[in-house]
């Protein structure tokens, strides 16, 4: 499938007890990453990678899916012209590329490259 959903996200105000609930209900192993206040959700089976993290600012948490893309710029562009806004600008990472923008309602959508 082009454009497929490769990655995602449950961010929230408390990292610890949002690693516990999930671990513990779906049996989900993480690697902390201290430093970044989030941790990486382990791949298995025929599921996708994800992520577990903490709100920079105490404010409210989300849900957010990262869809693969080789041109993230092009899909910013055209979001903005189906009437969604840019969150963040095009971002060089040290291993992807992501991007973020808001869809016409104001959900969050990740767009990746290089995942």
């Amino acid at each position: 499938m082009a454009n497929a959903v490769v990655h995602f996200e449950v961010v929230g105000r408390d990292l610890q007890k949002l690693k516990s609930f999930y671990g513990d209900l779906f049996g989900w192993k993480t690697q902390e990453i201290p430093e970044m206040g989030y941790a990486i959700v382990e791949k298995e089976g025929d599921g996708i990678a994800g992520g577990i993290g903490q709100t920079p600012d105490g404010g409210p948490g989300h849900v957010t899916f990262y869809v693969s893309t080789d041109d993230p710029q092009a899909i910013l562009d055209r979001a903005q012209e189906l009437g969604g806004t840019t969150i963040m600008p095009v971002t060089e990472l040290p291993e992807v590329t992501i991007a973020l923008f808001a869809d016409p309602e104001g959900h969050a959508i990740g767009l990746v490259k290089g995942m």
